[in-house]
């Protein structure tokens, strides 16, 4: 039976090694998501990346401040757009953007907005990207990670799973790969610290808030490698030892 997924894609999946978008794993990516689609699901982006985008060609480094981060977010999203577009396009799939910032979430009025544009745009079967509005967002505004970004949206279209791909294999307990996660106790919560990729803003900690939304929704949530091929679908086929699956409560 066709489903509804959110896919969350982090900045380390997206970028290579020197600091450039990763256009090959991009493209591999939408290709899985393509093939998701002849199955009849429907598919939200949550994509970070735009500020690296934006970085690389304004010749940034990494930027610290928020007016270069929001700068490098300007010049930054209509590049990640146009490689999301091209991509799909190619396969014969239509894209939207689609920006958010929490006071999106916390209205009402503008959180049933939000869900009628997204299930008209699922219903023509298009696929939505959504990200932050990093060129506008405040601190009073701001959700601040992709992580959390990508639970309420599954939240709001009240999605069957959320998948995030990162630059790990999964959720690690004293070095060994835990495939399953059913609550946060001390240990899981002091495990994830508060580590950090170098390009993203989030790291495990941010993983876990999503999950705690995830679960108060019924939510089911994977954590999975960005860069290995073919993990999507099985995760999506409930495979086991497929990273690290989040139980819902």
């Amino acid at each position: 039976m066709p489903k509804t997924f959110i896919l969350k894609i982090g900045s380390s999946t997206l970028t290579t090694p020197t600091g450039q978008l990763d256009t090959k794993n991009l493209k591999r990516i939408v290709r899985e998501i393509a093939q998701l689609k002849k199955s009849n699901h429907k598919v939200v982006i949550v994509s970070s990346g735009a500020i690296v985008c934006g970085a690389e060609k304004l010749g940034l480094g990494k930027p610290k401040s928020i007016p270069e981060k929001q700068a490098a977010a300007a010049v930054g999203q209509s590049r990640l757009m146009r490689q999301y577009e091209k991509a799909f396009e190619s396969l014969g799939l239509i894209t939207a953007q689609i920006l958010i910032t929490s006071d999106i979430i916390d209205s009402p009025e503008h959180r049933l907005n939000a869900r009628n544009t997204i299930s008209t745009l699922l219903k023509e079967k298009v696929v939505p990207i959504v990200n932050e509005n990093d060129t506008v967002a405040t601190d009073e505004i701001k959700i601040g990670d992709n992580d959390t970004l990508a639970a309420l949206t599954a939240e709001l279209i009240k999605a069957d799973k959320l998948i995030i791909l990162s630059d790990v294999d999964g959720f690690y307990l004293d070095k060994k790969l835990v495939h399953e996660i059913k609550e946060i106790s001390g240990t899981i919560t002091k495990a994830a610290g508060t580590s950090a990729s170098k390009v993203g803003t989030g790291g495990m900690k941010t993983k876990l808030e999503a999950y705690k939304i995830c679960s108060k929704n019924g939510i089911t949530m994977h954590l999975i490698n960005g860069r290995k091929k073919g993990l999507i679908a099985r995760a999506i086929a409930g495979s086991k030892n497929v990273g690290t699956t989040f139980w819902p409560g």
